[in-house]
């Protein structure tokens, strides 16, 4: 028995990964728990004039200035009802808040039942999504922060490149 022990060293077993589940829409998403700094609702948003219509503007957020990307806005999305939340992220040394609709609980989901995301996938949610978990009942798209801020870049260089 002892022989087989070795074999087992640093084999992940039902390795689990958190995530901090949000809505966006209807959508069910899941943030990995690592990137997420803080929840807030987001208030005083000052608007940046010129700039791309998914950054909805800056706020200060305790003495740091914060880049808000509205998330609805981003993916082409009509705009919610009600004042929402934001989920603070930083990325390459830069704050950013992701404005959402909601934010729900924490998730231990087993890595190894992760999925590349479906063939069928609304192209918006794709374009956001590095893979999903199928929960009871509903799917939960697992929100790629680079993607998203790549998209937010490539909304700017749209604009930028007309003027």
């Amino acid at each position: 028995m002892s022989e087989h022990v070795p074999a087992l060293i640093g084999t992940p077993v039902g390795t689990q990964q958190q995530y901090v589940t949000v809505r966006i829409a209807s959508q069910l998403f899941g943030l990995p728990i690592e990137m997420v700094h803080e929840v807030f609702a987001p208030d005083a948003i000052t608007r940046v004039p010129l700039s791309p219509a998914a950054i909805a503007g800056v706020l200060n957020l305790r003495g740091r200035i914060v880049t808000m990307l509205n998330m609805r806005c981003l993916l082409g999305l009509p705009p919610a009802e009600g004042r929402g939340m934001a989920v603070g992220i930083e990325h390459d040394g830069e704050a950013f808040g992701l404005m959402i609709d909601d934010v729900g609980e924490v998730l231990g989901l087993d890595a190894a039942k992760r999925e590349p995301n479906p063939s069928n996938l609304d192209p918006r949610w794709a374009a956001v999504a590095a893979g999903v978990h199928r929960l009871s009942g509903e799917l939960m798209l697992i929100l790629n922060v680079d993607l998203v801020l790549r998209g937010a870049g490539t909304v700017k260089a749209a604009v930028v490149s007309r003027y």
